[in-house]
């Protein structure tokens, strides 16, 4: 990853709650688990395979100093989001967004 490329989100404040209900709600729906390393596993079907690759594209555009790895493991769909030293707080933040509402449930 280049040290050159901004920490920082290009999303509007009127995108980015839009974008918050988008991972909550794929959270809610498909989320089956968070490793301890921060890998989230949600249920390996179309649908939920073509959210997750909707938003891994978008938040590599708004976001783009972070890494969003998307892959089938073990059945599950498994997303690993991979960030530059300095930025994981948001990267946690993206975890905790896709979590939020599973842990409310």
């Amino acid at each position: 990853m280049s040290k050159d490329i901004p920490i920082a989100c290009s999303l509007s404040a009127d995108e980015l709650p839009r974008r918050l209900g988008e991972l909550s709600a794929v959270g809610t729906d498909a989320l089956l688990s968070v490793d301890a390393g921060g890998v989230l596993r949600f249920r390996a079907d179309e649908r939920t395979r073509a959210r997750l690759e909707a938003i891994v594209a978008a938040e590599s555009r708004c976001c783009s100093f972070l890494s969003f790895d998307l892959s089938e493991q073990a059945g599950a769909l498994a997303l690993t989001i991979t960030a530059p030293e300095g930025a994981e707080p948001l990267a946690l933040d993206i975890v905790n967004t896709f979590v939020a509402k599973t842990d409310a449930s």
